[in-house]
């Protein structure tokens, strides 16, 4: 369970291929987890070791051929793919699915700095004989600082040449830290942190027994000891000392956006299972399904936070394999799907618990065990909070090398997409947009991002805002029959437009409300300084804006339990 990590998407599979590889995987997954199994492995906190090495294995499923470049035996699968086949295992058990992806973060600072004899060795061995990685990054007192990692690799040299390391530290939450076949360590040089691989069964390193957590209990997550661990110098990825930092940090954008497809599956199979529910269960006299009380906070606000969270993932992932994005990367992409995608997972699954009432709360019924299982992903691979900041900084950057137009340019784009597409709330989030805009001013004016607490809510603000955009774009192009071909069609335009128009009425309310909130709270009363700015926040076109929000809210219930609509 590594707070850190990153993989490069490839070309990507044909869509043909992609939807053949789903197909088994959930079948496979299907019948190798069966629910009274898999409510059993979580009961007695147990990883089904077998089932992660047959997912591994070539001859049965290989799902780790997705993540490898066909240069080295595997399917060359982009990010795209990836995100699709994570949002399929997380349906079934995001512990599962994080033993699997495992592998695939720590192959990568294989794929991304090793020499090309290494990749043959350590790629080919994960896609020729389904060999199992864990990512050895995180340490007790470090978090995700990897900044300030103690575990350390001193030199061992023979005759004025290195010829090894010699590995001393302790890692932990590393998920397969008990059963992986290799590691992928980093530790701290003479030139700075480096990664090396480390093989089970070397002489000094250890695992202890795994931990005993709150959810993802199929997962297999333990500490690691290394102690005076003496590893050739062959193992040092890359063969250059100093360079491991910068390897974790160049595909941060790809593997949050993986995590964020954990949030995503999780979020949704709770909300299936609750909308299920309340077909079956009836309350003073009629089911839960048709009560707008049941449907209209338990189910259709985090219909819409999920779905909205989706469009900024695929936005992102196209992006990625495409090669797109302005900072290469895509990190700061990667922590807005992240964010909006967890937090809406996460109170997805709440509300799911809520929707079953007591049933909700035992364990018979899976939304319980998918409740902690999802909590998980607002926490590895980057917190919440780290992702407002890592979002706030750079958005803010953005800010004042444009002077002030970074989200202004954001609104008129908007204003153009609602002249060709008035249906898919584009005029809402452009609102929300000049509201954020506005709040930002406000902040630079009065130098409030001196104030931690304010730079992460602005962070928060700012993925609400780029959510409701991409969630207009992606309507728009399902209406033109525009959407990416590797895209899941279960709602069409006009369900996509009217989730948009809730979303972006949410986005706008909290740019505006929220926003005036922590400059004004951060200021004293009557300021100068910010209160001609904040005057310019649209608070009427935001007032105005909410005018049909119960309307749309029925209209995306109606699509959520395929009711017939006049």
């Amino acid at each position: 369970m590594s707070d850190t990590g990153g993989h490069v998407g490839g070309a990507g599979l044909d869509t043909e291929t992609l939807g053949m590889m789903l197909e088994a995987l959930d079948e496979f997954v299907g019948h190798a987890l069966t629910p009274q199994r898999q409510l059993e492995l979580d009961h007695e906190d147990v990883c089904p070791e077998d089932t992660v090495r047959a997912m591994s294995d070539p001859e049965q499923l290989g799902v780790q051929l997705i993540f490898v470049p066909e240069a080295y035996g595997g399917m060359d699968g982009g990010a795209f793919d990836s995100y699709r086949v994570c949002e399929v295992m997380a349906r079934h058990d995001i512990g599962l699915a994080t033993a699997v992806f495992a592998t695939f973060l720590g192959s990568d600072p294989i794929l991304v700095g090793a020499t090309e004899e290494q990749k043959q060795q350590w790629l080919g061995a994960i896609a020729e004989r389904g060999v199992v990685f864990a990512y050895g990054a995180t340490e007790p007192d470090a978090g995700s600082d990897l900044g300030a990692l103690k575990t350390t690799a001193v030199r061992i040299e023979t005759d004025g040449e290195v010829t090894g390391y010699r590995i001393n530290g302790r890692k932990q939450w590393i998920s397969n830290g008990s059963i992986a076949d290799m590691y992928t360590i980093l530790a701290r040089t003479p030139e700075g942190p480096s990664w090396f691989v480390v093989e089970k069964g070397t002489a000094g390193f250890t695992t202890a027994h795994p931990e005993d957590k709150h959810g993802i209990r199929l997962s297999n997550t333990a500490a690691l000891f290394l102690d005076d661990v003496e590893i050739p110098a062959a193992n040092l990825i890359g063969g250059v000392e100093g360079a491991g930092l910068v390897q974790a940090q160049q595909v941060f954008g790809y593997t949050r956006l993986m995590v964020a497809a954990f949030g995503l599956g999780g979020g949704w199979e709770a909300l299936d299972r609750a909308i299920a529910y309340s077909l079956e269960r009836h309350q003073g006299g009629a089911p839960l399904a048709e009560k707008q009380g049941f449907t209209h906070k338990l189910i259709v606000p985090h219909a819409v936070r999920l779905e909205a969270a989706r469009a900024y993932m695929e936005d992102t992932a196209d992006k990625i394999d495409r090669g797109l994005g302005t900072n290469g990367a895509m990190n700061t992409e990667g922590a807005i799907s992240k964010l909006m995608a967890t937090e809406a997972g996460n109170a997805a699954a709440d509300a799911a618990i809520q929707a079953h009432g007591g049933y909700g709360y035992t364990r018979e019924y899976v939304v319980e065990k998918i409740k902690r299982d999802v909590r998980i992903t607002t926490i590895y691979e980057g917190t919440s909070e780290i992702m407002e900041m890592t979002i706030a900084r750079d958005r803010w950057q953005q800010h004042l090398k444009t002077s002030g137009r970074y989200y202004q340019d954001r609104a008129a784009a908007l204003d153009a997409l609602h002249a060709s597409h008035p249906t898919v709330g584009a005029a809402i989030a452009a609102v929300a947009a000049r509201a954020l805009a506005a709040v930002l001013e406000s902040c630079r004016v009065a130098r409030l991002t001196r104030n931690q607490h304010v730079l992460f809510r602005l962070g928060e603000l700012i993925c609400w805002v780029e959510c409701a955009q991409a969630a207009a774009e992606r309507a728009a192009a399902a209406i033109d029959g525009r959407l990416h071909e590797k895209s899941p069609t279960r709602f069409d335009g006009n369900a996509l437009a009217a989730m948009s128009r809730v979303f972006a009425r949410e986005a706008a309310q909290r740019a505006g409300v929220d926003g005036v909130r922590w400059v004004a709270g951060s200021v004293t009363a009557g300021s100068a300084d910010v209160s001609g700015l904040l005057a310019s926040i649209p608070h009427d076109a935001i007032r105005t804006a909410q005018a049909g929000l119960l309307d749309d809210m029925d209209r995306v219930a109606d699509v959520l339990y395929a009711r017939a609509t006049s």
